[in-house]
């Protein structure tokens, strides 16, 4: 059986890709969810908060200083998430976004040295991070 991650991860950035677009043809409110603006806000939100938890389930299978630094982090940057998303205005939002999934890419980078994730996993997650960052930035432009 093929492996289901790469499609879910593929899956996962279209939110970000159709929300950017809305924002670039002008769209301010996406039927059904609300300002478009917020959409991505939130589904931001609930995906670096996911990858941050995807950091804490993988300290439950390691013995070194991964154990004490994976949920450690994870913990601290939903916390903080969750606060920027209180607080800050959309753009500001939205950098503090690209700059989570870079530092979770960054994390994934040395469990991927630490032979911790595959490099099929490691690189799926380069692209999609990509994609994301790129849609977020285009959003931060047009918000």
């Amino acid at each position: 059986m093929k492996r289901l991650y790469p499609y879910l991860t593929y899956a996962g950035a279209l939110p970000f890709v159709l929300c950017a677009l809305c924002m670039v043809l002008d769209i301010h409110i996406i039927p059904l969810l609300g300002p478009t603006d917020q959409v991505i806000s939130v589904y931001a939100l609930v995906i670096t908060s996911f990858m941050a938890g995807t950091h804490w389930g993988q300290h439950l299978n390691v013995e070194d200083q991964w154990r004490l630094y994976l949920p450690t982090f994870s913990n601290i940057n939903a916390v903080l998430l969750w606060i920027s998303f209180l607080i800050l205005t959309v753009k500001l939002l939205l950098a503090v976004f690209i700059i989570s999934f870079l530092v979770l890419l960054l994390i994934d980078k040395k469990l991927l040295q630490a032979a911790l994730i595959s490099v099929d996993y490691f690189l799926t997650r380069c692209v999609v991070t990509g994609i994301v960052i790129l849609t977020l930035v285009i959003s931060a432009i047009y918000a």
